[in-house]
Order: C-alpha cells, then sequence, then structure tokens
C-alpha cells in the first residue's frame, strides 16, 4: 500500500528534504507503509530513507533527524487510511440499542486495534488475522481488549461471531511475547457472571504478569431493545455477588503478584448500596477511564482542593445537574462547598428519559432531558454541568442541541467542568 502525502509541516526534516503535498509515500527504509502504525514505528530511527512517487517518478530521499522526532508529514486522515467497523453484533452493544433518527456517527462501531494503541479504545480481536498479531508483537505495542468471557463458545454466543472463540488464543500469543494488555469484561446476568466469571479471571490470572489490570463493568440498558437479546439489570443482590467474586480473585492476585488485578466499576457498589472503597484500593486507577474509582477520585480530589483553598465569604448562587448515579455525592460536595463559603449552590438530579430511567450516568444525559427537567427552577446565575455531556469537546449534547440552545431555552449561562474534583470546584467557585 502507500500513502499520499496532504502537507508538510514547515521547517520539519521533510520540508528540508524537498518533499511536496501530493507525493506519494511507498515505504521508509524499506518497509511498505499502510498506515500511521508503519509510519510512526519505521519512521522513528534517526536516520529514515523514503521511497517516494512524483509525477510517476520515484525518488529516494534520506532524512537524518532525532530519534522518535516526527518527520512531518501529514495525509488525509489520522489513520492515513479508514477505522475499521465492528463485525460482531454483540448482546449487549450500547450502539444496537439508540433510538433512529441520531447524527449518523453516532452509529459508527469502531473496531481498530490502531485505536488501541493510540487512543485507549478497546479492541474485540475479531477484527485481527495473525499478521496483525505479529505486527503487534514485533513493534511491542501495548493494547486494550474486550474480552467478556474466555469461553469460546459462549464468546462467540454473546458476541454474534463465529470467530470470537477462537480469537481468545490470540491473548495467548501476546501474552508469551511480553505484550502488556488491559481487559475489560461487560457483565450481563445469567449468561457470563457467576461460574463463568470465576473461569474468565482465572484463565486471565493464567496470562499473568501480562494482563495488567481488568475492569467488570455492567450491562447497560436502554428502553430502545425490541428484538433484540432479552437481557436483565443487576439488582442489588446480583451486584453484590459479583462484588464478592471480584473481591476473592483480587486477594489471590494481590497475594501471587502484588496486584489486585480486577476491578468492579462504581456501578456495582451503588447498586449493591455498599460504600466505594477507599483510594488504595484502586491501586493507580488503571481502568478509571470504564468508571472503575472514578467516584472515589472525585471525592477525594474535591476535598482537598476544598482544604486548600483559604476560608472566605463567596457571594455565588449556582445549580448542578447531574445524573441519577453521582446525584447523591454530587450533593454531598456542594454542601460542603456551601458550609465554607457560604455561596448557595442547588443540585438536580436529571432522570434519562431520553435512554430509559435505568441509564444512570451523567455522560449520557441529553439536553432535552436537562431542559424539560429544569425549566421554571430557581438556578442563579449560571448551571454547572459536567463536560462529559458535550461531545468531543465541541458544542453539542446527544440530541444535537448547542450549549447556546440551552442556555436560551433556561435563561442561564452553562459552565462546564472536567471529571475531576478540582475542576468541579473552580467551577463551583466561578474561576
Amino acid at each position: 500500500m502507500s500513502a499520499e502525502i496532504t502537507g508538510v509541516t514547515a521547517n520539519s526534516p521533510a520540508a528540508k528534504c524537498g518533499i511536496k503535498s501530493g507525493d506519494i509515500l511507498e515505504a521508509i527504509n524499506g518497509h511498505k507503509i499502510s498506515d500511521v502504525l508503519d509510519y510512526m514505528y519505521y519512521s522513528s530511527e534517526n536516520t529514515v530513507t523514503l521511497l517516494l512517487k512524483r509525477d510517476k517518478k520515484h525518488l529516494m530521499l534520506k532524512i537524518r533527524k532525532s530519534e522518535y522526532d516526527d518527520i512531518g508529514l501529514e495525509f488525509n486522515t489520522f489513520l492515513m487510511d479508514k477505522k475499521q467497523s465492528c463485525c460482531n453484533k454483540c448482546v449487549f452493544c450500547f450502539i444496537d440499542q439508540m433510538p433512529e433518527g441520531m447524527r449518523e456517527t453516532l452509529y459508527f462501531k469502531d473496531d481498530d486495534a490502531r485505536l488501541s494503541f493510540l487512543q485507549g479504545n478497546y479492541v474485540t480481536l475479531t477484527n485481527l488475522k495473525q499478521e496483525d498479531i505479529d505486527r503487534i508483537i514485533e513493534m511491542k505495542l501495548n493494547i486494550n481488549i474486550s474480552v467478556h468471557t474466555t469461553n469460546p463458545e459462549l464468546r462467540c454466543k454473546m458476541m454474534n461471531n463465529r470467530f470470537a472463540g477462537e480469537k481468545i488464543d490470540y491473548l495467548r500469543q501476546l501474552s508469551r511475547a511480553g505484550i502488556s494488555m488491559n481487559c475489560q469484561i461487560v457483565l450481563c446476568p445469567g449468561l457470563n457472571d457467576g461460574d463463568e466469571l470465576r473461569r474468565t479471571l482465572t484463565d486471565l490470572g493464567n496470562l499473568m504478569p501480562n494482563i495488567s489490570s481488568v475492569a467488570i463493568v455492567p450491562v447497560g440498558l436502554t428502553k430502545f431493545r425490541e428484538g433484540l437479546y432479552p437481557l436483565t439489570m443487576f439488582d442489588k443482590e446480583g451486584a453484590g455477588k459479583t462484588i464478592d467474586i471480584i473481591e476473592e480473585f483480587q486477594q489471590k492476585f494481590l497475594s501471587g503478584y502484588g496486584t489486585r488485578l480486577v476491578f468492579p466499576s462504581d456501578e456495582f457498589y451503588l447498586k449493591a448500596e455498599r460504600p466505594l472503597p477507599e483510594a488504595d484500593f484502586y491501586e493507580e486507577y488503571p481502568q478509571y477511564e470504564n468508571g472503575v474509582g472514578m467516584m472515589r477520585s472525585l471525592y477525594d480530589e474535591f476535598f482537598s482542593a476544598l482544604e486548600a483553598e483559604e476560608n472566605e465569604n463567596i457571594r455565588r448562587d449556582i445549580s448542578i445537574a447531574t445524573g441519577a448515579a453521582a446525584y447523591d455525592m454530587i450533593s454531598e460536595l456542594a454542601r460542603a462547598a456551601e458550609n465554607k463559603f457560604g455561596l448557595r449552590c442547588r443540585v438536580y438530579k436529571i432522570i434519562n428519559h431520553f435512554f430509559g430511567e435505568t441509564i444512570t450516568v451523567t455522560g449520557l444525559l441529553t439536553a432535552g432531558d436537562i431542559i424539560s427537567q429544569l425549566e421554571g427552577k430557581e438556578l442563579g446565575t449560571e448551571l454547572l454541568l459536567s463536560k462529559s455531556m458535550i461531545i468531543h469537546d465541541g458544542d453539542l449534547f446527544l440530541d444535537d442541541y448547542t450549549i447556546s440552545d440551552v442556555e436560551k431555552k433556561l435563561g442561564v449561562k452553562l459552565r462546564f467542568a472536567e471529571n475531576d474534583g478540582g475542576s468541579l470546584l473552580d467551577a463551583i467557585l466561578g474561576k
């Protein structure tokens, strides 16, 4: 394969040796270039020799640079080709549970191993062939894997892919090669929980020390499941039993490897009505982005930042809108800020009518639900929202309302906080 160069960074090594937009990159140091991974890996050396094609003629150019410095080429897409879409139809897939009529990009299911290395996405391995595994091993690339179960037959059933079971062998190949893997398991009652979960955790433990961490998250079910596989939510008892199984394995792993390795998401503790563990339970928060320890981290960061602030009277009247899962904690944090600074901070629980009341996380709230439930309420001078409600740091909520739309509907200015305690306190204080 080859890739058309669409731009050259000014004053870069590539610009200095005369490479132009429109040139075709065919090889680096004798290796054919098919995508961004090849480009990054083979161009990392001090000396790189590029094979280019310009106006039907081939050029060979040599570049000397510092190791790992980018040579300065730009391409039409970040990956230098198209994203790979998912070939599974998992029984728990959230995208299959979305209503019709939303913007097209929200329905795209990516399952691209390159995005695992570059952006931390999780992949199922079903898109990969043996040559892809060989390349991962050659390049020594760490990878994030959606495992769900190590039972081959059950994996095929859960992913609706007859090849999903045999791909588990890739885990063993990667482990033998010393590749570090973070794993996630979406747990579905009656399918991969209970004894099946024990089997999966036993199998992953046998791949140590090359399994870095495992996150276990409960299946999320929206109201749009007509015609889909019949699934149920975890109840209090089921969530508690799952935590007990995980803690049993944590003790084994802690004793054998010095790490708990496997962690339940915060939602399990909320469903089981058990207190969140302390910070040291989560070690270095390796599965934070999967909702593991996110609430504990937010809580501790907030009170640490609060303690560092000087006592002063702050005349400020604001509100916070949050999802049902975080409501009790956010209310506690708001009361602490009110008590220290004398400000007014209301907290409103927003019920997710758009996806269904079973979806309780703040990041999946829509502007429509926020507007309908806050119209006519006392909001003060600002309404604080989590930045996770906005798509890709842009201006749109999930239901295509803009920030300006919401401000006009509610007659209040919006302020967004990052998902950390210090940012939340700054937003409350108006910093």
